[in-house]
């Protein structure tokens, strides 16, 4: 049997797996898959006429009242051919044919471009098709009997003059295409021949806004994305909302626009539209998904999505110089190495780092240490507050090379401390105090203490003071220092900048 995946099309045996018909596609394990079973197209009747004339083609949407229903089912067969008999400034007059309708003399308000019914003389047998040019009172024999109105080629009214002709009225159609999907997680469902699967969500980036098709690469940075809110308009990521996000590209956002607030409350949600939604000043449109449609449109909250951008994110820090360069220039950006240029250098640095910026620039500046001056640290996993706040510090965040600076170091202090950020430091919510702290400890200043914020490692044991010299209610322990401790020592100066990563290189 044949299935479709991704786009490709795939030969299989018959009752074959999700798991048989995924293989070499990108796919995260236990995220969702859409599997379509079949589409069908329905053609179906609008409410909508097209009116030919000589002169151009109305389009009518009728209402549903009696005199509406009587001239779908009856009248349009007899416009063919139907004239106008006279013209005013008031109104066109479109006939005559008989009809059923019964004499009504009132008096009826009616507004432009309104279609009516009317007879001439009072008499049924002389029924006219009437378009009102302008909003009027009148009587006109049949009642207000308005049966639909003019909503396309409006121009086309002031043009009539007597003896313009209806050369045919045919109703309008509209095709539905209904999908029969699931959406699953369970690699034993059985296909059958024709399905389309889907194993991915796939974003085209808006390069005129860098900031935010970056925050997309970030969240996205393992190849999925968790789906933290879900409503019917959207499905949206929660997972990084502590970022600065500029004001760039804005508009209409239609279905399947992905979107990252860049102001107000849940700044840093990203937004993945299932309808069309109006420009918001605080929402950025960062990307459109062009593959996937299905799995966001079925989603529900917690379920984990595989995520693939177009293109992918250009960043080469973590790799070595000459990794870097032949990653970079098969993304056709030149790389200029600085720092440590030899080939084993690890790069710490890329400046541009967002991917649309270096795309556009073509050139990128890497800048390397020696492989041995990047130190593996290993964080505890018991303050999660803490520690997001020391990945964001550092940029481990959104990068697996992130750097600390040196506040202040000397030689047979029991501690070395780090500049943090004072005002994200505030919220850092004091641990239950340490009883003792060992060498290699990585702790952090709490809000209980002035210096919040400030990050040290601690150089010798001790019961009082932690990592950053404060005392047990004033500091929150963090993790390890997983590394030689005399090596990172050795000629530290204060500023110095200290490399680090939570990953083996």
């Amino acid at each position: 049997m044949k299935v479709i995946v991704n786009g490709k099309e795939k030969t299989l045996k018959s009752g074959a797996t999700l798991k048989t018909a995924i293989v070499g596609e990108p796919y995260n394990k236990d995220t969702l898959i859409a599997v379509h079973l079949s589409e069908e197209k329905l053609v179906q009747e609008t409410s909508d006429f097209e009116i030919l004339t000589n002169r151009g083609t109305l389009v009518m949407h009728i209402n549903d009242t009696p005199e509406s229903r009587m001239w779908k089912s009856l009248l349009t067969d007899r416009m063919k051919g139907v004239t106008s008999r006279w013209v005013t400034h008031n109104l066109i007059a479109f006939g005559s044919f008989p009809t059923e309708l019964s004499v009504n003399r009132s008096e009826n308000l009616y507004r432009m471009y309104d279609v009516f019914l009317s007879l001439g003389g009072f008499d049924n047998s002389t029924t006219y098709l009437m378009v009102a040019k302008d909003n009027h009172k009148g009587s006109y024999g049949a009642g207000k009997a308005v049966i639909g109105r003019i909503t396309v080629g409006r121009h086309l009214v002031d043009l009539f003059t007597e003896g313009d002709e209806i050369l045919d009225v045919r109703p309008m159609m509209s095709e539905i295409s209904t999908e029969n999907v699931i959406v699953t997680k369970d690699l034993t469902y059985k296909l059958e021949d024709g399905y389309v699967i889907e194993t991915m969500v796939i974003i085209d980036l808006d390069e005129k806004s860098p900031a935010s098709a970056e925050h997309i690469l970030v969240l996205s940075s393992k190849g999925y994305m968790k789906a933290t809110d879900v409503t019917g308009s959207y499905l949206a990521c929660s997972e990084d909302l502590d970022v600065e996000i500029p004001p760039e590209d804005t508009g209409v956002r239609d279905e399947g626009c992905v979107a990252v607030r860049c102001e107000g409350v849940g700044t840093g949600r990203l937004y993945i539209l299932k309808d069309r939604r109006q420009q918001s000043v605080s929402h950025n449109i960062a990307g459109q998904v062009t593959n996937g449609s299905a799995i966001v449109k079925y989603a529900k909250k917690d379920d984990i999505i595989t995520i693939r951008t177009n293109p992918p994110r250009t960043l080469a820090v973590g790799m070595t110089q000459k990794e870097g360069e032949e990653f970079l220039k098969a993304a056709g950006v030149e790389a200029v190495r600085t720092g440590d240029t030899s080939d084993d250098a690890i790069i710490v640095e890329q400046t541009p780092e967002r991917t649309v910026t270096a795309l556009k620039e073509g050139k990128v500046e890497v800048f390397g240490v020696a492989k041995d001056r990047v130190f593996k640290i290993k964080l505890n996993g018991k303050d999660p507050r803490s520690e997001h706040y020391f990945r964001k510090v550092t940029g481990l965040s959104h990068k697996p090379i992130g750097s600390m600076t040196v506040q202040f170091t000397f030689e047979g202090l029991p501690m070395v401390t780090f500049y943090g950020d004072e005002m994200k430091g505030k919220d850092l919510v004091p641990q239950d105090p340490f009883k003792k702290v060992k060498r290699g400890d990585i702790g952090i200043t709490n809000q209980a203490r002035p210096h919040h914020g400030l990050m040290g490692i601690r150089l010798q044991d001790s019961k009082e003071y932690g990592p950053t010299g404060e005392e047990p209610y004033g500091t929150n322990i963090i993790g390890r220092f997983d590394d030689d401790l005399d090596r990172l020592m050795k000629d530290l100066n204060d500023d110095d900048i200290v490399y680090i990563r939570e990953e083996d290189l």
